[in-house]
């Protein structure tokens, strides 16, 4: 099976996400919390209908816990049946991104419409990420003025194959290079980057409009 040495892992990551105990992954996967402890902790993975009742007590699939869909994009089967789209309010957009995780900048760079994705923390109302002094995200989001700073879109989502449900949340705000008396207070968001490297510019991201949407079924 594909993925096998990650599938502790990733029975983990999943239980956490969902805040759930191993006890009650356990209740709803019909089987004794002492094995789920053991296949988080153990390599290998277990009969397939093991599996299938682990993704389901998980709100996952069994190929995601198996990790067979890690390198494709998200969403690729059928949505809902009967989908609603549902339009959310100021309040529930802060409550989604409030977590931090992983979004996406939106501005236009040298080379024309520019998307990609930083590691953020939402920190004292707003977001915050880090990047490379003279990298893309450092000159071209620089307008050239002083005190003038340039408006950008960061997005951020989530999609849940399992449930076939999904969110989505755009901040729209302009982009503020933390100067150097300020970065001991964006440090305090505690944010780090998966690409490594040195990423001592802290860029902060005032919302001045914030929308978003989720699809669901009834």
């Amino acid at each position: 099976m594909t993925g096998n040495g990650d599938f502790g892992r990733r029975i983990s990551y999943r239980r956490h996400l969902l805040g759930l105990t191993p006890e009650q992954v356990a209740d709803r996967a019909d089987m004794s919390a002492g094995y789920v402890q053991h296949l988080e902790s153990h390599l290998g993975t277990p009969d397939p209908g093991t599996v299938t009742r682990l993704a389901t007590a998980l709100e996952t699939t069994a190929e995601d816990l198996l990790g067979g869909g890690h390198d494709r994009p998200p969403g690729p089967g059928p949505g809902p049946e009967e989908p609603v789209l549902e339009v959310l309010d100021r309040e529930e957009c802060l409550r989604l991104v409030a977590p931090g995780g992983i979004g996406r900048v939106a501005f236009s760079g040298r080379s024309g419409p520019t998307v990609l994705p930083v590691n953020f923390r939402f920190h004292e109302g707003a977001v915050v990420f880090r990047t490379a002094y003279g990298g893309p995200m450092d000159q071209d989001l620089r307008s050239g003025v002083k005190g003038v700073d340039i408006k950008i879109g960061f997005q951020v989502d989530r999609i849940d194959e399992a449930r076939q449900e999904g969110w989505s949340v755009l901040i729209q705000g302009p982009a503020h290079h933390v100067p150097q008396d300020e970065v001991e207070r964006a440090a305090e968001a505690g944010v780090t980057s998966w690409a490594g490297g040195p990423r001592a510019l802290y860029i902060r991201v005032v919302p001045h409009q914030i929308t978003g949407r989720r699809i669901h079924g009834l």
